[in-house]
């Protein structure tokens, strides 16, 4: 597999040989007979930020000549407001048969993308089609037999939902970073803060926790192409752009914490680094933060062991021999001078202390995901820095 899920393989397999998945990399065998086709085609930003279309509009010119019958476009990528009118457009050029572009998002989270897709929490399906409506409906039926809604509205509608959610839970993330940022200065908990909000049910206790801020593939590229679609309609969304800001500095926001445990000077320091995904369950490292702390750290002097479960062969493309990878999180710490957390992966969630400190040279463990509990910290004897809760036998 190209990608790294957990049953992602599994599920491969076992519909191959059921003969129910098959590739092409003709384009007229694999709509052949088709009544329902998906674009499911990447839309990668652009230099100025925006989506850039080229890949679906390039396929939409395609299938113009290629469809014989009524047949359902289905525009499954994130594109913004506006796309289907343009694929319809095209294909209408040469198309000889009716046919109805649908918008259809999705709403997958990364290493969770088959289980969501089985169990969705809802379907959104932009359409005003009548026929088009019946048959979407009927596709997708016997994935919400538990009472998840389909829910229907026009294309337009359709597509900024998709841009609307990403943007919301990329705000409700930076905002609890912020506050975190804050309980450091006074003194306060985010821990007992986020609980506090969470059990408001308008608030909800989902995408509260802080950290060393959102990667991946779609909240960056999402946030900032709405941003730029709004500046070509003239819309500024003064949110988002602050969404942005903060998000990029909190990609950081250990780095002066690890500058200023070491006296300003980090240089031929030891420094192992657990997680180089931008989320666990993944192998995915686009706008992860642990390069952006890679990147610091390597320009300061330190020299860098890191270990990730699935991440390092992408790194590794990336970053080359910048850094060392280790065979297991036990090698990463052998002889480092500090411990940096960047992903929480469940294998880094309760390690054998005894053996961290026996392994490592310094006792100083700086956690962007906050796995660990702060009494647990202290009794431990090691000196403990999360985000947005108090330092844990602080260096004197």
């Amino acid at each position: 597999m190209p990608i790294y899920e957990p049953q992602l393989d599994t599920y491969f397999e076992r519909n191959m040989k059921a003969q129910r998945l098959f590739f092409t990399t003709s384009l007229v065998d694999g709509i052949k007979d088709a009544e329902v086709i998906f674009l499911a085609l990447p839309t990668p930003p652009g230099e100025d930020g925006s989506a850039d279309l080229s890949y679906i509009l390039k396929v939409a010119e395609q299938l113009g000549s290629m469809i014989e019958k009524y047949t359902i476009i289905v525009d499954k990528s994130t594109v913004p407001v506006g796309t289907a009118d343009k694929v319809h457009a095209i294909i209408s050029k040469k198309a000889k048969c009716t046919f109805s572009v649908v918008s259809n998002p999705e709403f997958l989270r990364e290493g969770f993308a088959i289980s969501d897709f089985m169990k969705p929490d809802r379907v959104v399906i932009g359409t005003e089609d009548a026929t088009a409506r019946k048959v979407m409906e009927r596709l997708y039926k016997p994935f919400v037999r538990q009472g998840n809604p389909i829910i229907f509205m026009d294309a337009k509608s359709a597509e900024l939902t998709k841009y609307a959610a990403n943007a919301f839970l990329a705000t409700k993330i930076t905002f609890m970073n912020e506050i975190a940022n804050y309980c450091e200065l006074v003194g306060a908990n985010v821990d007992q803060v986020r609980i506090g909000i969470g059990s408001d049910d308008r608030i909800g206790k989902r995408f509260l926790f802080p950290g060393i801020g959102y990667g991946g593939s779609c909240f960056p590229k999402d946030v900032q192409a709405l941003v730029k679609s709004g500046k070509d309609d003239a819309f500024e969304f003064n949110i988002l752009n602050a969404v942005m800001e903060v998000n990029n500095r909190q990609k950081t926001v250990l780095f002066p914490k690890i500058m200023n445990y070491f006296d300003g000077n980090i240089t031929g320091k030891n420094i192992a680094l657990w997680g180089l995904a931008f989320k666990p369950d993944t192998d995915d490292i686009r706008e992860a933060p642990a390069l952006y702390l890679i990147d610091k750290l390597v320009e300061s002097g330190a020299i860098i062991s890191a270990f990730d479960p699935e991440a390092m062969e992408n790194v590794q493309q990336l970053v080359g021999d910048k850094i060392t990878y280790a065979e297991d999180e036990h090698q990463a710490l052998k002889n480092a001078d500090a411990l940096i957390i960047c992903t929480e992966w469940s294998i880094f969630r309760n390690p054998d202390f005894t053996r961290i400190k026996a392994e490592m040279k310094g006792n100083v463990i700086f956690d962007g995901r906050n796995l660990f509990d702060l009494e647990d910290m202290q009794s431990k004897g090691f000196c403990y820095f999360s985000i947005g809760r108090q330092i844990i036998n602080a260096k004197q």
